[in-house]
């Protein structure tokens, strides 16, 4: 249960940044590279503070790293009083950084806490599972950003630059009274199995965790998943708000009605709003393919789920590419739903098998996180230069990468199925 709020946590704030770009482009006049700062500065957040969190747990435990990473989050989230005071790019961004700071505490001892609560071969089903409660941050955080960073005044002028604070500032209080629950709730700390022998005593026996293939390459799938993961989240509502075509008036009645607005050219399109909401559609998308994968994991083996999804979003994004209108409009929330397993379903085959070394090796699969603050400007780059769905050619190539790891990652291991049920003739 508390690992399920943990993961609804950061799933929220997550969703929340993912629709701050474009208030940004809007209130400081940015270009969408320039805009993509927002991410760098939230996932450089992770790569800071990635090792110094797997330290803190293996000296901690899994408790005190968790109450310690909570702590952060709220001190970023008050952050953000002073910030929409100051009103300047940089106050903002710091704010990001000392949120995403504490959330990579979250992550590197949520994520192989998780894993090691059962039999390892379901591993990858029950981290999958726990992050379903992310998915469901996720529908909830670009709503509440929606409503806060893109609210109007009666006269229609923006009002999101004074109200930006208040969803921060209530997910600092939130964690704090979390922090002191986790402080008096029982949270054992559970060694995960060391298949590999790491912690043996013997000289011969190879110690280090990067002489393992199967956890290197996991590092490097997880900074290109994430990399296209990030590119996808925080251009979503530039693509929804300059790619899709005219909205037919017909559309434009009851509840649809809130999502559109006249373009300059007279026709109906969707408004930054109305695409904020149409994203926490995208992670309905995204918790769909969670539940959904984590059952198919107990049947297939999760390398060989994850290497197919990541196929089906190599074509989703040569599709979104290839400017085919409302058909790419729906791989756009298609790729939401491949990308939902990739992930935790990483992180568990990455980590598989390292004994007492799982948290140290947590951190620098969380520290990959650093690919989603370095690829969006790529795509920024791509799509300033050209057009939003063109940008879609940089996630292409990363979700190619992950799905090479997940094929590969038997001979990588030399474990075949052990994450996972082997598939038969049956299936």
């Amino acid at each position: 249960m508390y690992e399920g709020i943990l993961f609804l946590l950061w799933g929220f704030c997550n969703g929340m940044i993912d629709v701050m770009d474009k208030h940004f482009q809007q209130e400081l006049h940015l270009t969408l590279a320039e805009s993509a700062w927002v991410q760098f500065a939230h996932y450089l957040g992770y790569f800071l503070m990635a090792l110094p969190a797997g330290w803190l747990a293996t000296r901690l435990g899994y408790k005190g790293g968790i109450i310690t990473g909570l702590l952060m989050v709220g001190a970023g989230g008050f952050w953000f009083i002073p910030a929409t005071k100051l009103a300047a790019f940089w106050a903002f961004l710091l704010g990001v950084c000392l949120i995403a700071a504490g959330l990579t505490f979250l992550e590197t001892i949520a994520n192989p806490y998780t894993t090691v609560l059962g039999p390892p071969k379901y591993a990858a089903t029950r981290i999958n599972l726990a992050q379903s409660c992310n998915g469901i941050g996720w529908i909830l955080g670009p709503i509440a950003g929606g409503l806060f960073f893109y609210s109007k005044d009666a006269l229609g002028n923006s009002t999101g630059a004074q109200t930006l604070w208040i969803p921060y500032a209530g997910v600092a209080v939130v964690v704090v009274l979390l922090a002191v629950v986790f402080y008096f709730a029982p949270v054992p700390d559970i060694k995960t199995e060391d298949d590999y022998h790491l912690d043996d005593s013997e000289p011969n026996v190879p110690h280090s965790i990067w002489s393992h293939p199967h956890f290197v390459m996991a590092v490097a799938a997880q900074f290109l998943y994430v990399a296209a993961q990030a590119g996808i989240f925080s251009f979503f509502i530039n693509y929804m708000t300059s790619q899709v075509p005219p909205i037919p008036d017909a559309l434009n009645v009851g509840l649809l009605k809130g999502l559109f607005e006249p373009g300059r050219d007279g026709l109906l399109c969707i408004s930054d709003q109305g695409a904020a909401t149409l994203a926490s559609v995208g992670f309905v998308c995204f918790l769909i393919g969670r539940f959904t994968g984590a059952g198919l994991l107990r049947k297939y083996s999760a390398h060989k789920l994850l290497g197919l999804y990541g196929v089906m979003n190599v074509a989703m994004c040569f599709v979104v590419f290839s400017k085919l209108g409302w058909v790419s409009v729906a791989c756009v929330f298609l790729s939401y739903f491949f990308m939902s397993i990739m992930f935790p379903t990483i992180f568990a085959l990455g980590i598989h098998g390292l004994g007492a070394r799982a948290k140290k090796a947590s951190a620098f699969i969380v520290m990959a996180i650093m690919g989603g603050a370095l690829l969006p400007k790529l795509m920024g780059y791509v799509a300033d230069k050209t057009d939003m769905s063109r940008g879609f050619i940089v996630p292409l190539f990363c979700f190619a990468f992950v799905a090479f790891y997940g094929f590969r990652w038997p001979r990588f291991s030399k474990v075949e199925g052990k994450l996972g049920p082997v598939s038969t003739h049956g299936h």
